[in-house]
């Protein structure tokens, strides 16, 4: 099992139950969202163990993580290898968007610098439709 930074990584009834709480979810959700939803479908799972469940999804990149301007997480179970999103502000609907061209232009930054790109992500938030009036 992965090991990050000392928190053990295990496979357990709470951290299947986040998952597939997260699965359903379209939107960025906060840990007190997924807790609520837990609740609500009759699973007893501490805040404190969401947070860190939710940590852990999050270092791994197995979910995506934005922060909105009162610096609350907010997770979603990425969908795809795209981590490039068009996120409201209001709501927290996140629509995935095509980086190509901010990719390639990463890829070339890291290699003037002489290192090699893993990973690229840009959070671009905004207003829905719902919520900007258009």
């Amino acid at each position: 099992m992965p090991q990050l930074r000392g928190t053990r990584v295990r496979s357990t009834r709470q951290a299947d139950a986040i998952a597939a709480v997260m699965s359903g979810m379209r939107a960025f959700s906060g840990a007190r969202d997924v807790h609520r939803a837990l609740r609500d479908r009759g699973q007893q799972v501490g805040l404190a163990t969401v947070y860190r469940h939710l940590h852990i999804l999050a270092e791994r990149g197995d979910v995506d993580t934005i922060h909105t301007p009162s610096g609350e997480s907010r997770y979603r179970l990425r969908a795809s290898s795209a981590t490039f999103h068009l996120t409201c502000r209001v709501c927290g609907l996140a629509v995935a968007a095509d980086g190509s061209e901010i990719r390639d232009w990463a890829k070339h930054v890291a290699a003037e610098a002489g290192f090699t790109l893993t990973r690229c992500a840009v959070e671009l938030t905004g207003l829905c439709p719902a919520h900007s009036g258009g």
